[in-house]
């Protein structure tokens, strides 16, 4: 594979040579305008298929073809040119349709799911990553023959990246700048009396329809300019190289630290190290290649900036394999969930990077970078290649986690109050409730009342609450004591007091008012002071906490509710009237 151009050179043009990079795209002045016009399309359709009300029920059809709209806009308007143009509408609407199948699966996974969870995001970076190596290919190569997608010259794929990121940079920005503009105008229209321009704004369908209109003619305008978009994106690059020297500088102290200070100091942080590993290596690599250019032809100026680039390479692998053993001690103490598998496919990348790195510089040292680059596309066809397959419904990360959870629970490594059955019900997919489904018919009195309590909630987040209310009912005898000795507890106040928090965490007693009326007395928080709540029934006979009735004794008052003292006793006071009314608080 050459690096010859896929066709040929467009009419001459003094127009051409001064606003486009590439001699082989021609001209096209209306594209601004065709892509303007495709956003606003785009934006209008997003808009009537997520314009939903929040308490819908899920609807995975409507998430998928959201998705579909969204992606294949676009990758559309940031990869098209008039050059093979339906190349550019076919791999569009080809990631468009994938990416519209992991979102409609994430959506149905789990229980009132999101179609944005991680493989929505494992394919979001697939796209980014095969947008370039698309263009380049639509550039250089004769045929469809993708398998060579290795030999494609690096000096364009490396361009064309940096190049989508400015321009889908700018294209964001000129979509707020737009905003801000429109707010303007319709605010001063909005002093003499007109108000259509601030009614708009407040339609979602029509911001919907000009965030579109603005990054589509945004997209259109800089592409149609991208010799002016090349000059600022090595203006980005040597921002960015500047910056190589402090990091490879922070990085190398912070790593020849490690052997004197440890790596207990890392676990023991409330910054959890792993994603803190990741992200500096990340930037480590980022600021690497902002140093070292598109190709040998442009090396970096100076020993400072080579030597940074070379210390950033070399510091990546040291990082993931810092991250590795953080991340190893974090699943031998909780298991496997989904978040941490992603995890260690995040740092296994990490540390092939690093290892690539660390054979360049090993093989060429000063001159590393004209075998890292080579290798750097590999490894992006791999990722791409790897992040599409994590991404589709073909792992099962739920299961996987789901299965090491219960057998830790089983083998009795979590207790029953540790155990996230949250995650089981909501975050597992249809493998976690599974699970708990087995644990309801043949686990022990304890785990059937508590699984059934988390598949019994449609809401995430009132599995803890219930929950935490099944296991305080099993075991209030223990801690409830009643007065007067003896009374009978209606059950629909037995349960409230087990929903209350003044029963968990330690003895608690209840006083019987009247038929209508009792006191619940208790510490909410173990070793805390006793607080006290009136509990009154509604008219559907549920016993509820009075909002005004929570009283809090003055500190410290620690009784033992178990064996003190309990009266009701009637209390004298003196309290301003007015018209027979008392006004304030008693003052004696």
């Amino acid at each position: 594979m050459t690096d010859a151009p896929a066709s040929t050179s467009a009419p001459d043009s003094p127009r051409l040579a001064s606003v486009r990079l590439d001699e082989n795209d021609a001209p096209w002045p209306l594209r601004p305008w065709i892509m303007a016009a495709i956003g606003a399309i785009a934006g209008l359709l997003f808009h009537m298929l997520v314009d939903r009300q929040y308490v819908a029920e899920p609807a995975p059809l409507l998430d998928a073809l959201a998705a579909f709209i969204a992606v294949s806009t676009v990758v559309f308007l940031l990869g098209v040119e008039i050059r093979r143009w339906h190349w550019a509408l076919g791999f569009a609407l080809l990631w468009g349709a994938v990416m519209g199948l992991i979102s409609g699966y994430s959506a149905g996974y789990n229980l009132n799911g999101s179609p944005i969870e991680w493989p929505f995001w494992s394919g979001i970076l697939a796209v980014l990553v095969a947008t370039p190596l698309f263009q380049t290919r639509r550039d250089v190569a004769p045929d469809w023959r993708f398998w060579k997608l290795w030999q494609m010259p690096y000096e364009r794929l490396h361009s064309h990246a940096w190049t989508d990121a400015v321009i889908g940079a700018a294209s964001l920005a000129f979509v707020g700048i737009t905003f801000l503009l429109a707010w303007l105008i319709g605010g001063l229209f909005n002093l003499i009396g007109i108000d259509l321009v601030i009614d708009l704004l407040k339609e979602s369908w029509f911001a919907w329809m000009l965030a579109g209109f603005a990054f589509g003619a945004a997209v259109g305008l800089l592409r149609e300019r991208d010799a002016l978009v090349a000059t600022l994106q090595r203006l980005v690059m040597v921002v960015l190289g500047v910056l190589a020297p402090v990091l490879a500088a922070a990085l190398a102290l912070f790593l020849l630290s490690i052997p004197f200070t440890g790596l207990s100091k890392l676990w023991d942080s409330s910054i959890p190290a792993t994603p803190l590993m990741l992200v500096a290596g990340a930037g480590a690599i980022l600021l690497a290649n902002a140093v070292i250019g598109n190709g040998a032809d442009e090396p970096a100026t100076g020993r400072v900036l080579r030597g940074s680039a070379l210390l950033l390479v070399l510091c990546v692998l040291p990082l993931a394999v810092i991250a590795a053993v953080s991340l190893s001690q974090r699943i031998g103490q909780y298991g496997w969930t989904p978040e941490r598998i992603w995890g260690v496919v995040a740092v296994g990348v990490a540390l092939v990077y690093g290892a690539a790195g660390w054979w360049s510089v090993a093989r060429r040292r000063g001159a590393f970078d004209a075998l890292l680059r080579p290798l750097q596309t590999r490894l992006a066809i791999a990722i791409c290649a790897l992040a599409l397959l994590l991404a589709l419904p073909i792992v099962d990360f739920g299961a996987i986690s789901a299965r090491s959870q219960v057998a830790r629970y089983a083998a009795g490594r979590t207790a029953p109050a540790d155990f996230d059955w949250q995650a089981m019900a909501f975050d597992f997919g249809p493998a976690g409730r599974r699970r708990l489904e087995e644990i309801a018919r043949s686990g022990s009195p304890d785990q059937q009342r508590l699984a059934r309590a988390a598949l019994a909630t449609t809401d995430r987040y009132q599995v803890e609450e219930q929950v935490r209310t099944a296991d305080s009912a099993a075991t209030l005898d223990t801690r409830l004591r009643v007065v007067p000795q003896g009374a009978a507890l209606p059950p629909a106040l037995r349960e409230s007091i087990a929903a209350t928090r003044y029963c968990r965490v330690g003895p608690c007693v209840l006083t019987m008012v009247d038929e209508r009326r009792a006191i619940i007395a208790g510490a909410v928080i173990k070793d805390d002071n006793v607080e006290s709540a009136v509990l009154m029934p509604n008219a559907e006979g549920v016993w509820e906490q009075d909002i005004h009735s929570r009283f809090v004794a003055k500190p410290p008052f620690r009784p033992d509710v178990s064996r003190a003292p309990v009266e009701l006793r009637t209390v004298e006071r003196r309290q301003l009237y007015i018209d027979g009314k008392p006004v304030g608080e008693a003052i004696e």
